[in-house]
């Protein structure tokens, strides 16, 4: 499954171009802009098993850094603080992971 199974490249697109400056990434904008957050729960699942590199059911601090590229290959790496933020934003059982439920409800909230 791709991501833009789910979503436009426009909206992608969008969303991507509104986080382009450091430090800029708000991971509840991007939600709206791309149109995630009107999405089903499970097209959002299905976008988690996309970002969810190594396939652990869980999305780590490491692969969370890259969210960005897993909607465009040429967009950049998140900050320290951004990813930083984006994880506490979601992991509400503090573990240092996002589980597929956890991130559904981020994007939903």
């Amino acid at each position: 499954m791709e991501i833009t199974d789910v979503l436009s490249v426009a909206d992608i697109s969008s969303a991507l171009k509104e986080c382009q400056a450091h430090d800029s990434f708000n991971c509840k904008k991007f939600f709206s802009t791309c149109g995630l957050s009107k999405k089903s729960a499970e097209e959002i699942r299905n976008v988690f098993r996309a970002i969810d590199d190594d396939n652990s059911g869980f999305i780590e601090e490491d692969e969370l850094k890259y969210f960005l590229q897993r909607f465009s290959a040429g967009a950049r790496v998140l900050s320290d603080n951004e990813t930083k933020i984006f994880m506490a934003g979601g992991d509400k059982d503090n573990d240092g992971k996002l589980g597929a439920e956890e991130f559904v409800d981020l994007v939903l909230s």
